[in-house]
């Protein structure tokens, strides 16, 4: 039987096999499960890697696009303690933050941030 998924899918232009190896430095139980350097003309690398337990497809595009990423589509992570929501938050934020770290009543504490890479990050710490 085919068992089929769905798993997120991040096209970089230029920078996807740095931004990967970022996110599996800073994230426990993460890993690049896949690294394909030779793919079909218009891409640099085609990858999968996990970050807490969640597979992610990713692409390295040589093409110029008129689009990137954006806050609209995010990554949500809940974190388990604060030390690690604390330390997220610093490595992800160096491309904006779109709400700072703090209590919004909803959770302990959260933040959204998008990372140097462009892509949006939920950050969560729950009661």
């Amino acid at each position: 039987m085919n068992m089929s998924k769905a798993a997120p899918f991040l096209m970089f232009q230029g920078n996807g096999e740095e931004a990967i190896n970022f996110y599996i430095s800073i994230f426990e139980d993460s890993e690049i499960t896949s690294l394909n350097r030779e793919v079909p003309e218009g891409s640099n690398m085609q990858a999968t890697f996990k970050i807490k337990g969640q597979e992610f497809m990713c692409l390295d595009s040589n093409i110029n696009h008129k689009f990137t990423f954006t806050p609209s589509f995010s990554i949500f992570i809940t974190c388990d303690t604060e030390t690690e929501i604390d330390e997220l938050f610093e490595k992800l934020s160096e491309g904006g933050i779109l709400m700072p770290l703090g209590d919004y009543g909803f959770s302990k504490k959260f933040a959204w941030v998008n990372d140097k890479f462009g892509v949006s990050w939920q950050l969560n710490l729950p009661s």
